[in-house]
Order: C-alpha cells, then sequence, then structure tokens
C-alpha cells in the first residue's frame, strides 16, 4: 500500500493530509474516500478538467497519460509538467505527493 501526501489546499484541505492508497485505484477515488472533496463535474468519465492536480512526486509510477487527457490538460487552469486528471491518474506502489490547483475552470461548484 502507497501513501498520496496531499499538499494544504485553502479550502478542500487547509492542512494537508496523508492517505492509505491501494494500488489500482485514481488519486480521485482515494481523495473523495478520504474526505476530500474533489470536484469533478463529468463523474469521472475524462470529459472535462474540473479534478485537475499536480502530482509532484512519484508520478513516474502513474500510468501514462492517454490521448484524450493529454488533449483535456491542454484546456486545464494552470497546466505543468505535472499535471494529471485525478480521475485517470492510477495508484501504483509508490507513494505520491499531490498538490490541488487553486482554480479551476469550472464556474460553479457541482457540491458531489
Amino acid at each position: 500500500m502507497s501513501q498520496i501526501i496531499v499538499l494544504p489546499h485553502e479550502s478542500l484541505c487547509p492542512d494537508g493530509i496523508v492517505v492509505e492508497a491501494a494500488p489500482g485505484g485514481t488519486i480521485l477515488d482515494v481523495l473523495l474516500e478520504n474526505g476530500v472533496e474533489l470536484e469533478h463535474a463529468c463523474e469521472k468519465s475524462c470529459a472535462c478538467t474540473t479534478c485537475h492536480c499536480y502530482v509532484r512526486e512519484g508520478g513516474e509510477s502513474l500510468n501514462e497519460n492517454d490521448e484524450v487527457e493529454d488533449d483535456l490538460l491542454d484546456k486545464a487552469w494552470g497546466l505543468d509538467p505535472d499535471s494529471r486528471l485525478s480521475c485517470q491518474a492510477v495508484v501504483a506502489e509508490e507513494d505520491l505527493v499531490v498538490e490541488i490547483p487553486k482554480y479551476t475552470i469550472n464556474m460553479v461548484s457541482e457540491n458531489h
């Protein structure tokens, strides 16, 4: 089992959080199961960018981006080389350090 270390985010987890993550689940699923209410307007179908995150450490252990994810990431706010859609990033055996962006392109929170 690996850990996901989520860096502090002003509204979603002000103190940051460290959670256990079984290999095979997505970053989004692990965060939601542990009370981090990361937006996912398309219900995890890889059709938006509201679950965009930065994988600051351990990203090389994740599954590779596919073309659909890459195309969507081009539209994400604050895109950088560590960007992933958390609904598509499958956790492996390595610990991850994840940062949640300050903004998304979604104008209204869906309150999932």
